[in-house]
């Protein structure tokens, strides 16, 4: 009879999980993030776990080099990177259902398993150690865990190819504030909320008429992100047609509601009007839906002004109405969308009031005051889309004897 053969130990660490537990386990640890050197470096670490020795991933370089990547182990026992990349369809794949023979060199023991998803190939796993061969069960189990590491490297990439799209959609609809007359001056700033947007359903406008005078406009999109920017960039165009026909800013509103009524995929959106006459020192506003303007005197204080409020456009409600004040070159108008004053579970008067309260006095350009604004009023911090336009007269040697307005 043949006496059996002696039992081979493996090495410390070497082995398949016990159970479809354990597997399950060491699977959900590869792909935790949608980035792509982070489940390289989760795949490396677990491969090493799990057979022991070293692993790392390799990487095609510029113009077709290779190096390895998120190496976990001993690099000293990773076999030169040729050989690695010579033959990764030779490696493990769903194609065959087979595995690279461990290949003896200088390096120890060594197997390849390509990181493979829908037809393509992002690399390879190597996993080296200079002990025991790989069993079958190894080379399967390595061959899993790059399968699943190669899924969530695919759709890392899709995921950012798309996020690029949206980035240059975004960077498109992103236009700046037309200029105004000369005798008036105009500060914006717009600060999306959340950190991966460009632009939301916020926005400033100005709008050059006749006789001097100058059209402001602010206005919030229902909503965040692309669909509310794609709606914005239609009000807003929509706006600058609108008003290049020169009508009161009620009407104006009215042509908006009118024509975003008529689409019915349209969201509603907020707007506040502002068209400011230098040559009579007065402003007339009109508002659909949107929070009162604030005016600050010479002194840094703020208060708000009384506008009639009407429905928000695209209801097809209309009844918008004006309201016309004087307007001093020592003043400044400051217009603003909800995002920069509202806060969850706050009444929206309180909210208001302390805009009201900050002081402007250290404020002596428009650019100061947003500053002010901004950061009295944490704005960095908002919970949604922030738009604020600031507008001044430019003072006038010949007339500094205009009215102030009369704030609420």
């Amino acid at each position: 009879m043949r006496p059996a053969e002696p039992r081979r130990t493996p090495a410390p660490g070497v082995g398949a999980p016990s159970g479809l537990s354990a597997l399950r386990a060491a699977v959900t640890r590869i792909g935790t993030t949608l980035d792509e050197d982070t489940t390289y470096a989760e795949l490396t670490r677990e491969a090493a776990r799990q057979v022991g020795g070293a692993a790392a991933v390799l990487l095609s370089g510029h113009r077709g080099s290779s190096r390895y990547g998120a190496v976990v182990g001993n690099p000293a026992l990773l076999p030169d990177a040729w050989w690695a990349a010579a033959g990764p369809r030779q490696a493990a794949g769903p194609a065959d259902g087979g595995f690279a023979p461990p290949v003896t060199g200088l390096a120890g023991l060594a197997v390849r398993v390509p990181l493979a998803a829908a037809g393509r190939c992002y690399g390879v796993l190597v996993s080296a150690r200079g002990e025991a061969p790989y069993t079958h069960e190894e080379a399967e189990l390595l061959t899993l865990l790059a399968e699943h590491a190669a899924a969530h490297v695919r759709h890392a990439r899709e995921h950012d190819a798309v996020t690029g799209i949206v980035g240059k959609l975004q960077r498109a609809l992103l236009s700046q504030p037309g200029r105004p007359h000369p005798n008036l001056e105009v500060a914006t700033r717009y600060l999306p909320v959340g950190q991966s947007a460009l632009v939301g359903g916020d926005w400033c406008e100005t709008v050059r008429l006749h006789f001097g005078r100058t059209l402001l406009v602010v206005g919030d999109v229902m909503g965040h992100g692309l669909e509310a920017a794609v709606d914005m960039a239609a009000y807003r165009s929509s706006l600058r047609y609108i008003a290049s026909a020169d009508l009161p800013p009620h009407r104006v509103l009215r042509q908006l509601d009118e024509l975003a009524a008529d689409e019915p995929d349209r969201r509603p959106a907020t707007c506040l009007i502002a068209q400011v006459d230098p040559n009579r020192g007065q402003v007339t506003f009109a508002s659909a839906g949107h929070l009162p303007p604030a005016v600050l005197d010479g002194q840094g204080r703020a208060s708000l002004l009384a506008v009639p409020v009407g429905p928000p456009l695209g209801t097809g409600l209309g009844g918008y109405e004006p309201a016309t004040c004087r307007l001093d070159p020592s003043q400044a108008l400051v217009l603003f969308t909800d995002g920069l004053v509202e806060r969850r579970g706050e009444d929206i008067d309180h909210s208001l009031r302390r805009l009201t309260e900050v002081d402007f006095r250290a404020a002596l350009g428009l650019e100061d005051v947003l500053d002010t604004v901004l950061a009295r009023l944490d704005a960095r911090h908002a919970e949604d889309d922030v738009a604020v336009l600031a507008a001044r007269l430019r003072q006038r040697e010949q007339d500094r004897s205009a009215g102030a307005i009369t704030a609420s």
